[in-house]
């Protein structure tokens, strides 16, 4: 195993942008709506956990360079059926993002399933995806328009 060399790359700018899906019960979803959830605001400490999450991703995922992020942004919307997680995060560097898109997108649904699992055990994580990136040698792909897996 070896992380990749990046050196000779050219720094620029990068995009990334994940998402991720969490399965719930309607009474859970109400309860977090409502702010009935015991630990606290489930929403606002999924967003800080994501951004927290994307800033440590090379402690987490081992061949991850450590790169300088210039913004994270995670957003929390309801969904037929549970939460949708969007996490989008930028760099000018010589790798990209992606890594830390998809970090921030988990741990941000796994914040969530954590301040609930008292109501809800049976919560589902799925669908954890990259939906765009950009930036790099390799430009520009989407999940719309660059992927047979929808």
């Amino acid at each position: 195993m070896q992380m990749v060399d990046v050196g000779a790359k050219e720094r620029t700018a990068r995009v990334a942008v994940a998402s991720a899906f969490l399965r719930m019960l309607p009474a859970t979803q109400r309860a977090i709506r409502e702010g009935r959830i015991e630990k606290g605001d489930v929403l606002a400490a999924a967003r800080l956990a994501g951004v927290m999450a994307a800033k440590r991703t090379p402690d987490i995922v081992p061949l991850c360079h450590p790169i300088a992020l210039s913004g994270v942004q995670v957003e929390v919307m309801p969904a037929r059926g549970g939460l949708r997680i969007r996490a989008t995060v930028k760099t000018v560097e010589r790798t990209g993002v992606e890594m830390e898109a998809l970090t921030a997108a988990t741990a941000a649904a796994l914040t969530i399933y954590d301040m609930c699992k008292s109501r809800d055990r049976g919560m589902v994580l799925e669908a954890v995806q990259l939906e765009l990136k950009s930036g790099g040698r390799s430009g520009t792909w989407s999940r719309k328009a660059g992927s047979a897996r929808g």
